[in-house]
């Protein structure tokens, strides 16, 4: 058998369960967002994207691409290697004093990624602080999983937002333990929001460090973006506030905060940090100008409110079935994997909407999903569109409706 065969064979069983990925070849279209152009075996047709996370169209805002061109004008395209060894670019400095004062707190530290900010902040907390021993909400992100995996150390998985049970588990931690209590704000697939308030309670109580991923809410809650926690007025409850430049503020990198002795803990062990190219300049200035413009304006935040609303009614009105929860992600539940996958491909094909399917193991078998992101330049006429197109789909394909 060929090495090749192997990994075909693999490949078959997933496309089997109908949860084979297929990347759509988009091309965003400057200007037009969210309209994009897909390129596909027949030409190239025009879609709505439906499912992006660049939640506020930030990433398509004149502030954001003007900054981008200066700073390649001025510094040119890469970081130029490591922060250690090529030093630090002067846009990167000014970027992590903005995002510690977007979260009030001491100091910040720029990563590649969400994903790599959390696995370092984690893996280097587990695994250097004495007696460590993590808490982690049965629902965090893959990226929180391998940090607490690379750590090595102590841990303990609690019901997703069960104070009881994260109270029996701070309970059954070891004398002497360092105790991390480790959770999102905004959960990316339910939509649901953690209960900080609570966990900050029982962390105080226990004496334990608290660590929110906040990457679904900077830039969307709170009056100048901050997150769930600024919303909540909690910042100064919360040790560290991991979060990304790739989502809300429209560029990519992620990033913590937290204290100076804390962020220059991280930054002199977190191999994710010391060993990894730097982000080029013109990212980091693109960040920079998105976060000082969303600290000022609320109108792109209001904006995509308003949408999300009126999609959630126009679903409720056609009897479309979707999650109810308190945040900006939409998730229509069809809990088939094979009928989830064929409904994405006819709403890219027939009616130029592109909403990828969220099949296992991204959400649990039987929770299949398509996920909606409605943002601030999502029309009306978007939304009639959408609704039209899955109600007529649910018929089509004789799917539940949800009971008024």
């Amino acid at each position: 058998m060929t090495f090749d065969a192997l990994f075909e064979a693999q490949i078959a069983r997933l496309k089997e369960d109908g949860n084979y990925r297929v990347f759509a070849d988009l091309e965003r279209a400057q200007g037009a967002f969210p309209k994009a152009l897909n390129h596909c075996e027949d030409g190239e047709r025009d879609v709505t994207v439906w499912c992006s996370n660049d939640y506020l169209g930030m990433g398509q805002h004149s502030d954001v691409l003007s900054a981008m061109h200066a700073a390649i004008d001025k510094s040119g395209a890469g970081a130029g290697g490591t922060r250690n060894i090529s030093g630090t670019n002067h846009t990167h400095v000014q970027l992590e004093a903005e995002l510690a004062d977007l979260h009030g707190k001491e100091a910040a530290l720029l990563f590649t990624s969400g994903y790599v900010s959390n696995w370092a902040a984690l893996g280097t907390l587990g695994a250097r602080l004495p007696n460590a021993v993590i808490l982690s909400d049965a629902l965090n992100h893959a990226s929180m999983i391998e940090g607490i995996r690379h750590a090595r150390c102590g841990k303990m998985i609690w019901k997703h937002n069960d104070m009881a049970d994260l109270r029996a588990k701070l309970e059954a931690c070891p004398e002497g333990a360092t105790k991390i209590i480790a959770f999102e704000s905004v959960y990316s697939m339910d939509g649901d929001i953690a209960p900080i308030a609570e966990i900050c309670d029982l962390a105080d109580e226990f004496g334990a460090m608290t660590y929110i991923d906040e990457v679904h809410a900077v830039g969307m809650y709170g009056p100048r973006g901050g997150g769930v926690v600024e919303e909540l007025g909690l910042m100064d409850r919360i040790t560290l506030i991991e979060g990304t430049l790739g989502k809300a503020f429209g560029v990519m990198g992620g990033y913590i905060t937290g204290s100076a002795a804390l962020v220059d803990f991280v930054r002199s062990f977190a191999s994710g940090f010391i060993f990894t190219t730097a982000l080029p300049p013109a990212i980091a200035a693109g960040a920079l100008a998105s976060i000082r413009y969303l600290k000022t304006s609320d109108v792109e935040r209001q904006g995509q409110r308003a949408q999300v609303a009126k999609l959630r009614a126009a679903l409720d009105a056609a009897g479309i079935p979707h999650l109810t929860n308190p945040s900006h992600i939409v998730p229509v539940m069809v809990k088939d994997p094979v009928k989830c996958k064929m409904l994405s491909d006819i709403l890219m094909d027939q009616f130029g909407i592109y909403v990828q399917p969220i099949n296992y193991p991204t959400v649990p078998k039987g929770e299949e999903r398509l996920r909606f992101t409605p943002g601030p330049l999502h029309t009306d006429g978007d939304i009639d569109h959408l609704v039209r197109a899955l109600s007529s789909l649910w018929s089509q394909c004789a799917l539940a409706r949800a009971v008024a």
